[in-house]
């Protein structure tokens, strides 16, 4: 359902659904029940400003009946947000698609303490592009390759790419070169498959039993040790190995179950380096940006549904960990 109020501060108005009977007469007093413990005269005010519509961008009064409407249109009062240290990209725009290197620690989309510190809300404002939609998300501690939909007339034919799996993704990560002590070692290249569920009420994306809906090929392209890179074979220029050794890894979804990849490294006991979810839920913590999460969305790739030819986004970004360990 298309809100009648158009987007303002690069932010959607935020859409109620009034219920069809209860002990309130009017939309107010409904409002009021909701929200009136935070900010009564606020509610009053938008109501008598006119600020608050139904279908079709019809003004709500203070004396609207309950059953007048059955959805409503607000714009809410947005906190202030301290401006995250981190900067987007942008790869490619054109009149259809914009392609962007999502930095670590920004969100996607608005939510919670992030509303304007968001990369949707960052470049609606930035660009003037109100119609501006993301084709998919990324998790606020993964940096990369970011699509959004610039035309609404065109977007659809973007949109049934991803519902038919018809895009494919390629992630790099830093984890250890060998798996953690008590797991199995690992021959790569390896496919994990297995069933996963997340539940909105609980953070983290669990394993299951039952039929396998999440898939990842993993492969290890070099471990490094001692600031030298070294080859998937685990041994460095000199034929030496080193312990505690760290290793960039190749991540191919076949599937976008949230925490996947993350759930997938943790599983092979290999779990991301300053991942503070997996393998094990770490005590929150005021974001650290000198150790950010080493996931990164490193490619997509695509047959483009407007000019019929394929295309690929590659994302400019590397990870710290893989940097600091270059000779």
């Amino acid at each position: 359902m298309r809100s009648p109020l158009p987007v303002r501060d690069g932010v959607n108005a935020t859409r109620l659904r009034l219920p069809d009977e209860g002990p309130w007469d009017t939309a107010m007093d409904y409002m009021m029940h909701r929200w009136g413990h935070i900010d009564p005269q606020g509610i009053e005010d938008r109501f008598d400003a006119g600020e608050i519509v139904g279908e079709g961008g019809i003004p709500l009064s203070r004396h609207t009946k309950l059953e007048d409407h059955t959805f409503i249109w607000y714009y809410r009062t947005l906190p202030q947000e301290t401006r995250l240290p981190v900067d987007l990209s942008i790869l490619h725009q054109d009149e259809h698609l914009l392609v962007v290197d999502k930095p670590h620690f920004l969100p996607t989309t608005p939510g919670g303490t992030y509303i304007q510190e968001s990369a949707l809300v960052r470049l609606r404002n930035q660009l003037d592009l109100p119609d501006l939609i993301p084709m998919h998300r990324l998790d606020r501690m993964t940096a990369g390759v970011l699509l959004f939909s610039t035309n609404p007339q065109t977007r659809g034919k973007y949109q049934v790419l991803f519902e038919k799996r018809q895009v494919q993704k390629e992630y790099e990560c830093v984890s250890a070169a060998e798996p953690a002590p008590g797991y199995p070692a690992v021959e790569f290249p390896v496919v994990v498959r297995n069933r996963m569920t997340k539940s909105r009420s609980y953070l983290l994306a669990e394993v299951i039993d039952g039929e396998p809906n999440a898939e990842t090929r993993i492969e290890r392209l070099e471990t490094f040790d001692g600031g030298k890179a070294m080859s998937a074979r685990g041994t460095s220029a000199n034929g030496t190995s080193g312990a505690n050794r760290l290793a960039r890894y190749r991540l191919e979804p076949h599937t976008g179950k949230t925490h996947q990849l993350r759930v997938h490294m943790a599983s092979l006991g290999l779990g991301i380096v300053n991942d503070a979810f997996y393998p094990d839920l770490l005590d929150k913590a005021p974001d650290d940006y000198t150790r950010p999460l080493q996931l990164l969305a490193r490619g997509i790739r695509f047959v483009d549904p407007i000019s019929g030819k394929p295309v690929e986004y590659r994302s400019g970004l590397e990870l710290s960990e893989a940097i600091r360990a270059q000779p």
